[in-house]
């Protein structure tokens, strides 16, 4: 029986998968344990590639965001993206895709997770390394003040990004 964590992916990955094929892309689940890719898209002549990562969420956890690794500080690939999606609690909402460059999200990590080891911890205390990070809506807490509420709202369903990446039509 799969966990709930892959169901939940599984989800996520379909609905982005759902979502681009509505819109007219080809596109296709990546074979399983491909590392960087849940998804390919291709122009119609399969001259031109691009990948996608999908990270999905249910609307647990107090910070809105997505669990991500040290790994995402350095993959700055033009031709990846990353679909992260919220499937709320509520099973009636839309979910909300937000469809946002590998070089953004790779920015993004570095520079909080770099004002997040900087800060004083608990009762001022030197804050530990470790290879967790995290993708937020909402980067307040961690004083980053340049990714405060409403700096990933440009990305929601921003599908439209992916015609950048030349796969739509040839």
């Amino acid at each position: 029986m799969p966990s709930e964590a892959a169901t939940l992916g599984a989800a996520g990955e379909h609905y982005v998968l759902f979502q681009l094929l509505r819109r007219g892309f080809i596109a296709a689940l990546a074979p399983h344990g491909v590392p960087m890719a849940d998804i390919i898209l291709s122009n119609r002549l399969g001259t031109k590639l691009c990948a996608g990562q999908v990270k999905t969420r249910s609307g647990i956890g107090a910070d809105g965001g997505w669990h991500m690794n040290v790994k995402h500080e350095t993959i700055r690939e033009p031709s990846l993206f990353y679909c992260f999606v919220d499937l709320r609690n509520d099973e009636k909402s839309v979910p909300d895709v937000y469809v946002v460059p590998s070089e953004v999200v790779a920015t993004v990590i570095s520079e909080t997770y770099q004002a997040w080891v900087a800060a004083p911890g608990k009762n001022g205390r030197v804050r530990k390394q470790h290879k967790l990070r995290r993708f937020v809506p909402d980067y307040t807490r961690y004083d980053c003040p340049k990714y405060s509420n409403g700096w990933l709202t440009a990305y929601r369903n921003s599908w439209d990004l992916l015609k950048g990446k030349n796969v739509q039509h040839e």
